[in-house]
């Protein structure tokens, strides 16, 4: 069962909830997939059966190719309701994780028009961090991550970067359905999106902080 965790190895004493994604909130992101920019954030859900930590990632080959999407994550500490105000002052923590996608699914349900929940919110697609404490909200005006694959940088992302900042991103979401202590943000991820293979090498950053390493087991 998967538990919220401290970067210094403590459990969050937050229940596992819901997963929010943000689709195409880098530019770069959306063209390198031939996808239109969008004008308001795209939601989406993941549910809590997605979540593993970012360690030992283990996935199915049955379901074909995984890939990554390294994106800043947020872990809400208070509801987040629709008219709430000073939204950045409810997230309890900022980590990183792995939005994974079954690309081909993803291609063929969209060329259909149907949710993209096959190739999105399948067992084990979110693999999370562990979270530091968010010192102020202002640290998420210019923060940034990387994300590398078996020694090379993949992705770098950086908030001052994304379509709709942080703030417009958690309004957004709270005026369709609230966000509850536990939940997950996943913020959008930058260009350089790719497949993850068996015994892959990931390491992922947040800010200066200390480097998390992954190992990818797919059978």
């Amino acid at each position: 069962m998967y538990q919220h965790q401290w970067h210094t190895g403590e459990a969050i004493n937050l229940p596992t909830g819901k997963i929010v994604c943000i689709g195409r909130n880098y530019a770069a992101h959306a063209q390198e997939l031939n996808n239109p920019i969008p004008s308001r954030p795209i939601l989406f859900i993941k549910p809590s059966t997605c979540l593993q930590p970012c360690k030992e990632i283990k996935l199915a080959k049955r379901l074909g190719e995984h890939h990554y999407e390294a994106e800043l994550a947020l872990l809400i500490g208070e509801a987040i309701s629709y008219g709430d105000q000073d939204v950045l002052t409810k997230i309890a923590g900022v980590g990183l994780a792995l939005d994974l996608t079954l690309r081909d699914v993803q291609s063929e349900l969209k060329s259909k028009g149907h949710p993209w929940e096959r190739a999105k919110a399948y067992d084990g697609s979110c693999p999370v961090t562990p979270f530091y404490p968010l010192e102020s909200p202002t640290e998420l005006t210019s923060a940034e991550y990387k994300y590398w694959q078996n020694g090379v940088l993949k992705q770098h992302g950086q908030t001052e970067l994304m379509l709709f900042n942080i703030e417009r991103l958690l309004t957004e979401i709270s005026e369709s359905f609230t966000l509850m202590p536990g939940d997950i943000v996943l913020t959008g991820t930058p260009a350089g999106v790719g497949v993850l293979n068996h015994g892959d090498k990931l390491q992922l950053q947040y800010q200066d902080q200390a480097v998390f390493s992954a190992s990818v087991c797919i059978d």
